[in-house]
């Protein structure tokens, strides 16, 4: 019996532990993603889900719309926007990220996550 509480003891402080783990990487990702992009897209009448879905209609591919983001938010012009001339001309290009990249990449996750349609639709 004894055996027993020390194995349930360790399985627990280790799936708890991988919990909090994941929990404390996704909850960072959320906020850079909350800081940084929807600070200034909230208050915008273009939504985030338009963009994403400009994005995926040109880039098609989860990979594509990852890399093409990254390469826009890097290097932000007109020939890399996914959006339409008269949303540019309306909302101009945005400034180049300050983010490096492995923050990049996490907010680009977590705006992947939020709006793709792959797995909602049935």
């Amino acid at each position: 019996m004894g055996l027993m509480i020390k194995m349930l003891t360790l399985w627990w402080l280790l799936t708890e532990g991988v919990l909090y783990a994941n929990t404390d990487k996704m909850t960072e990702a959320e906020t850079i993603y909350e800081h940084n992009c929807m600070r200034c897209h909230k208050q915008m009448s273009l939504t985030m889900q338009k963009i994403f879905m400009r994005y995926l209609l040109k880039y098609s591919s989860e990979v594509s719309v990852k890399t093409a983001l990254f390469d826009f938010l890097k290097n932000p012009n007109y020939f890399t926007s996914a959006l339409r001339k008269d949303q540019i001309a309306r909302y101009g290009l945005k400034t180049k990220s300050t983010l490096t990249d492995e923050e990049l990449r996490k907010a680009i996750d977590v705006y992947w996550e939020k709006y793709k349609v792959f797995g909602k639709l049935k």
